[in-house]
């Protein structure tokens, strides 16, 4: 193997990482999402069981205010690109629970990618192992 074909399989091995990086990220955002989604779902569930309870509703800066809960609210949702939009509980409910399936879809694929990116990187590693030691052994004649 030649000097340009080593130097271009270490530049391969270096965007191998950065893209292995970057899955995992991703995969790490997916799963933040999910946990929210799923905490989410249970306060909801929670609203629904107490006909009024107290919260405290952050307002910036680390200040917070005093509320009460009506159970008989609707829950005002971001659905995306600064839209809100007031639902019900069973429809919030249904909402995140169809945004979780996406999610785990994203996240799966994700997964994928990233085994494949390692066997990749593993492959790439076992290519330079094995250049490192041709290039180590004396050559006779």
């Amino acid at each position: 193997m030649s000097e340009e074909q080593a130097e271009q399989l270490m530049q391969q091995m270096q965007m191998l990482e950065t893209y292995f990086s970057d899955l995992s990220q991703r995969e790490g955002t997916f799963l933040n999402i999910m946990r929210e989604a799923v905490a989410s779902i249970e306060s909801i569930k929670s609203l629904d069981q107490k006909p009024e309870s107290e919260a405290l509703v952050p307002i910036g800066m680390g200040t917070y205010v005093q509320t009460k809960i009506l159970s008989n609210t609707k829950i005002v949702m971001n659905i995306g690109a600064g839209i809100a939009v007031e639902k019900d509980f069973s429809s919030a409910i249904n909402y995140l629970e169809a945004r979780i399936k996406e999610v785990e879809v994203a996240l799966q694929d994700t997964v994928a990618k990233k085994q494949d990116a390692a066997g990749r990187l593993e492959q790439g590693k076992a290519q330079i192992n094995q250049l490192m030691q041709s290039a180590s052994m004396p050559k006779s004649g």
